[in-house]
């Protein structure tokens, strides 16, 4: 699962600066460089290889992503959908109240939270605009988003 997302504008190579333009995923399992294919941008051999030996240099291993990888279903409408909120102004009792169900209570399907965190607001913003934040992970991939979804607390 993605933790955070990072942009890296620029590395050294010497004493040549090099326009990476390098979006960089932290995952659990560490940190790499996010190459889609779409969208490299065309550049000549000798800053190609420039730019590789930054990347080496920085100790980013490559994921590789085809314009179809990143149209896959459910993961697309899910992210989509869960972006959406990122922006969602969330207070401070509700993110207590959602991350202490969580941590109370361990992982559990997205209904069971919905149901454990009912208020005169909708949680679903909230809680999308949490994982978006990084504060809860949810299962974007195997399922369409619902009731069964898994969430867990990243905090």
């Amino acid at each position: 699962m993605v933790r955070s997302i990072e942009f890296i504008a620029a590395a050294r190579v010497g004493a040549t600066s090099i326009d990476l333009n390098a979006i960089v995923l932290e995952r659990d399992d560490g940190r790499y460089l996010l190459d889609v294919v779409p969208a490299r941008p065309l550049r000549d051999v000798e800053y190609d290889g420039l730019a590789l030996i930054a990347l080496e240099e920085l100790g980013l291993p490559s994921i590789v992503l085809t314009a179809a990888d990143i149209q896959k279903e459910p993961r697309f409408a899910n992210s989509r959908l869960a972006w959406s909120y990122r922006l969602h102004p969330v207070g401070i009792s509700m993110r207590m109240h959602i991350l202490q169900v969580l941590s109370d209570d361990g992982p559990m399907m997205l209904g069971n939270l919905l149901d454990a965190v009912r208020s005169d607001r909708d949680p679903i913003p909230a809680i999308m605009a949490l994982a978006c934040a990084n504060l809860i992970e949810l299962d974007l991939v195997s399922q369409a988003l619902g009731p069964a979804t898994i969430a867990r607390s990243r905090v």
